[in-house]
């Protein structure tokens, strides 16, 4: 249990802290854009503690936009992907018949794809930018929540509450409603948790590729990309966001665990 609580306090301090760098980007003067030529590749001052990259731009006030456009796409991500996944697998599952065996078989055909590949397909289909790249990981994340509340709908929906819900004349809205879908929130709850590290690293990836957020706007990924030409002479350009990126990756995974832990009723 204290281990259990430590993971909690950890993760929950460093998310705060990412959340805090997200509401502080629209209250502070920041100057993600502006170019310094006399201070290409300076490690650090006054102006600056986290340093320039290779065109003198800051590295913090970069690294917090970052921040918020990472924040704003894995939400943005998660949102879609949980409202539309959870609709069509409660339905499937409730429903069952030739809609269930539709959309099982629409399931599979997402799940014989690798996610990042798909995605990266679809980026360079679409082209870069915000909205595309929430449309694209939208398109790849449904699929998870859809496979799993179908899962849980289907174990659910046999249930003797249930039945006698239906033979009590519930209608089929209600009883998802009332009786099924405060049932299933624990497990999809734990894959809302996961899925924003996922989300996180696969938009930091798209960026890294060219094919999601694009120059001059910032992203943890495309920051990593232009210090990785730099390694040798500026190793802060790829340390700075790359700490960011694994420290916020790194506290949802374990905010996931933790959950995971105290909602699994077998372990107790």
């Amino acid at each position: 249990m204290k281990n259990i609580s430590l993971k909690i306090y950890l993760s929950v301090l460093i998310l705060s802290l990412w959340l805090l760098m997200v509401l502080s980007v629209p209250l502070l003067d920041l100057h993600p854009n502006e170019i310094a030529l006399e201070k290409i590749l300076v490690a650090g001052d006054k102006q600056a503690t986290l340093g320039y990259d290779d065109l003198g731009r800051p590295l913090f006030d970069r690294l917090m936009v970052g921040a918020y456009t990472s924040f704003m796409v894995a939400f943005g991500v998660i949102f879609v992907s949980l409202f539309i996944g959870t609709s069509i697998g409660v339905i499937s599952g409730y429903v069952g018949g030739h809609w269930d065996h539709l959309v099982v078989r629409v399931i599979d055909v997402f799940m014989a794809f690798p996610g990042i590949l798909l995605a990266i397909a679809l980026s360079g289909l679409m082209g870069p930018g915000v909205t595309n790249v929430i449309i694209a990981l939208s398109i790849v994340g449904w699929v998870g929540y859809a496979r799993l509340s179908r899962a849980q709908v289907m174990a659910i929906k046999q249930r003797e509450h249930v039945q006698s819900a239906k033979a009590l004349g519930a209608s089929h809205t209600r009883i998802i409603v009332l009786h099924i879908l405060p049932l299933i929130m624990a497990p999809l709850l734990i894959e809302f948790t996961f899925g924003i590290a996922s989300v996180v690293i696969a938009e930091a990836g798209l960026s890294f590729l060219g094919l999601g957020i694009q120059a001059p706007e910032a992203s943890w990924g495309s920051m990593i990309r232009d210090g990785t030409q730099y390694l040798l002479m500026a190793p802060h350009m790829v340390l700075v966001p790359g700490l960011a990126l694994m420290l916020v990756v790194l506290a949802v995974n374990m905010l996931g665990d933790a959950v995971r832990d105290k909602l699994d009723v077998k372990s107790k």
